[in-house]
């Protein structure tokens, strides 16, 4: 539990960086000291959030899979961790008006966090046992929150004393991003590597069984496990293709891999990507105090925390499909109430000539928002990456979940061209588009997605109309098949 905890806090990267945009570009001195406008120079602004996106999704799709696959899933971690910190210090000391050094750190920071991103969920997978995996795997997307939280919590206190902090204020939320990949460097090289890529690399079964030993209860577990590993790759390398071409020969990976990609965009139209980018604005419709909301967002992210736990005693219990569908039902209806309490409600003028809405019906707007995030974190959020992490076979594994990872920002960066001129135009009438959306991605997971809970991740071909490739691999080494022998002990014990 501890060593996929500690891969875990690789999603803190992630959650931090996507809250801590969000809060400095609300600072007046982070404006004056990239002479920045925010209205006039609303498209510059959109293209430095937009550069963090295309590094993330030229390392997920190019190099955050090979270099786990080639060098260790704890190398791909340790490298994404090193760029990020390097990123981090880049941002924070970009000199007077220079937007290009501070654009520049957000794309190495991508790129970065592409690469921690491919590399850390295949770890979690690959060191759990399947009977729990989706329990440790939730934790992947709880730090997610805890990074939010973080952030945000962070942005509120240097807010409330902007007066003493001056340009430091947005600084000291920037800066505080290398302390989670820090501290994961320290502790990496403590880590044991992936069973799984110690054979399918270096066909080290010793060093496979040793990593092993550290995380199973028994010689009986590891040896079983250490067969049915190599009786995998064996018919992977030899019948299928031990290289990525896989992923467009082998027409179940192809089925997984188109599946995985509509999982993966679906969790950010569902709503939840726009409310990271865009919650303060969306606020702003209902409130005019930035303290306030910026107190909001920070509640926000320490209820994600709560909420994304409920996962744990969920998704081994119930399955992913039920997760995904009740999510996006939950999604869809309060996608629905907002917008409605929203325009059937009648605007307050404030001092300035702001229109805004009545305390209780910003209360009321608020709770809904929090609503959606209760049925959010424990199925798309959590759930989408439990899914994508284990569907695939070790031979692609790593390169298709990097692929598939980052077309949520593929989604993300396309979506968020528009919904800036889509919330201006519409107000919030424009959650209508997510309740649809949701409502679309509870039938499609209804009639096109295979539960997947608790199955070995070697077996998880057969799901998708593949052969089971312990079963092949097995009979290609001439042994008897692990999991009939496994049987056969157990019946003679019993």
């Amino acid at each position: 539990m501890y060593i996929a905890l500690v891969a875990a806090m690789c999603m803190v990267l992630y959650g931090y960086d996507a809250s801590v945009f969000n809060a400095a570009q609300s600072s007046d001195n982070w404006l004056e000291w990239f002479d920045l406008d925010s209205k006039a120079d609303a498209n510059l602004i959109g293209l430095v959030n937009t550069a963090y996106t295309i590094g993330a999704i030229v390392a997920g799709w190019f190099f955050g899979g090979p270099i786990a696959d080639y060098f260790g899933r704890r190398v791909g971690m340790g490298i994404g961790c090193i760029l990020t910190i390097a990123a981090t210090f880049m941002q924070a000391f970009a000199p007077w008006h220079n937007l290009g050094c501070f654009i520049g750190g957000r794309v190495l920071i991508g790129i970065g966090q592409g690469m921690a991103l491919t590399a850390g969920p295949i770890y979690i997978g690959e060191v759990s046992p399947p009977q729990i995996r989706g329990q440790i795997m939730t934790f992947w997307q709880m730090f997610y929150s805890v990074g939010s939280f973080i952030a945000y919590w962070i942005a509120y206190a240097c807010n409330a004393n902007k007066e003493k902090l001056g340009h430091w204020d947005w600084r000291m939320v920037v800066i505080f991003q290398i302390l989670v990949p820090l501290l994961i460097v320290v502790l990496l090289p403590f880590q044991p590597e992936s069973p799984r890529w110690w054979i399918k690399r270096h066909g080290n079964v010793e060093e496979a069984k040793k990593t092993l030993r550290k995380i199973r209860e028994t010689e009986e577990d590891v040896d079983f496990e250490v067969m049915a590993i190599r009786e995998a790759i064996e018919f992977e390398n030899e019948a299928v293709s031990g290289s990525y071409l896989a992923l467009f020969k082998d027409p179940s990976v192809r089925k997984r891999l188109y599946l995985a990609f509509v999982l993966n965009v679906g969790q950010q139209l569902s709503g939840q990507g726009t409310l990271n980018s865009y919650s303060s604005a969306i606020y702003k419709t209902v409130w005019t105090s930035t303290e306030t909301i910026n107190l909001i967002n920070a509640l926000n992210a320490t209820c994600g925390i709560l909420f994304t736990l409920n996962a744990v005693w969920t998704a081994d219990r119930f399955g992913r499909r039920w997760l995904f569908i009740v999510g996006a039902i939950g999604m869809g209806l309060c996608m629905l109430a907002v917008p409605i309490v929203g325009t059937t409600t009648p605007d307050v003028i404030g001092p300035n000539g702001t229109a805004t809405k009545a305390q209780p019906v910003g209360i009321a707007i608020v709770f809904l928002l929090f609503l959606f995030i209760f049925f959010y974190k424990p199925s798309w959020g959590a759930t989408t990456w439990i899914w994508t992490s284990e569907v695939f076979s070790m031979n692609v594994r790593a390169q298709a979940v990097g692929m598939c990872s980052q077309m949520q920002n593929v989604a993300n960066t396309i979506f968020q061209q528009f919904f800036p001129i889509f919330l201006a135009n519409s107000g919030l009438k424009c959650l209508f588009f997510f309740m649809a959306t949701n409502f679309l991605l509870a039938v499609f997971v209804w009639f096109c997605v295979p539960e997947t809970m608790k199955v070995p991740l070697e077996e998880i071909d057969a799901l998708f109309g593949g052969q089971n490739h312990v079963e092949k691999g097995g009979k290609m080494l001439n042994t008897a098949d692990v999991h009939q022998a496994n049987e056969e002990n157990g019946s003679s014990n019993a």
